[in-house]
């Protein structure tokens, strides 16, 4: 859990969750599992796909949009949708310039798994380091660490979730085309995201003092429970529960906009 620096700031490559989960997306420096480090394994393409479970609704002007760009060719269009939301200057400063859309499937895809994997971080590391209080033998997650966060979850809140929403619908070709790359094929990539919405909404409330230990290199939670939770719901324990409210908020705006079923 110790950090050398922290990866927040608009995980989307231009819209909605994409945002959201940009904005808890934390540099990690517990060394990654090694299948979080090897490309992906294409799965074997089933011969019935799954249903699909949320299709994605058209708004007034969808239509109107201009054509995407291949795959390989969107990140200045990426970038650009990013720069509408939240300025050129938070763009420049926090998202990686490279390979957008793909980062974003992909670390929505593995929010709900246990490690990140950190050649496919979406966004710069930050100053500042991960912060311990208490003894050796009563350690616990130093609160001063809440504050790392607040600047960029503070952009989250301000970001109109319609706006990012319809973005979100417009980049979702591209989406679904990254997400098959990982060996989805046939499988829809918004019931992706809804479901990894809900994962992330279902992260328990933990208030302080969050106690930890060091049984190696690495800070971990002290409480099995929350060791055990996934990569994406530590990061919004890890965050404080206020900023976790905030994103937690910004999720719901957005599923409420892009899936067919109540959260």
């Amino acid at each position: 859990m110790e950090e050398r620096g922290v990866w927040i700031g608009a995980i989307a490559a231009t819209a909605a969750l994409a945002a959201a989960i940009y904005f808890l997306y934390i540099r990690d420096d517990t060394p990654p599992a090694p299948e979080a480090t090897r490309p992906p394994v294409a799965a074997q393409p089933s011969k019935t796909p799954p249903p699909v479970r949320n299709p994605l609704p058209a708004a007034p002007g969808d239509e109107a949009a201009a054509p995407l760009p291949p795959l390989a060719e969107s990140d200045p269009a990426a970038r650009e949708s990013l720069t509408q939301v939240f300025g050129a200057r938070a763009v420049e400063d926090l998202v990686v310039p490279d390979g957008i859309v793909r980062r974003f499937v992909v670390t929505v895809d593995n929010l709900p798994r246990k490690k990140l994997p950190v050649q496919s971080r979406p966004v710069a590391s930050t100053a500042g380091s991960f912060r311990v209080a208490g003894t050796e033998d009563s350690l616990t997650l130093d609160e001063q660490n809440f504050a790392r966060y607040t600047p960029a979850v503070t952009l989250l809140k301000n970001a109109d979730a319609t706006q990012l929403a319809a973005l979100y619908r417009r980049f979702h070709p591209l989406f679904q085309e990254a997400y098959a790359d990982l060996g989805h094929e046939g499988a829809y990539f918004n019931d992706r995201t809804v479901e990894v919405i809900d994962h992330l909404l279902a992260t328990p409330d933990v208030p302080g003092p969050i106690a930890l230990v060091q049984p190696r290199v690495y800070y971990e939670f002290a409480d099995p429970k929350l060791e055990a939770l996934s990569a994406g719901q530590k990061l919004l324990i890890r965050m404080g529960p206020e900023n976790a409210a905030v994103v937690k908020e910004k999720l719901r705006q957005v599923r409420g906009q892009i899936a067919a079923g109540k959260g």
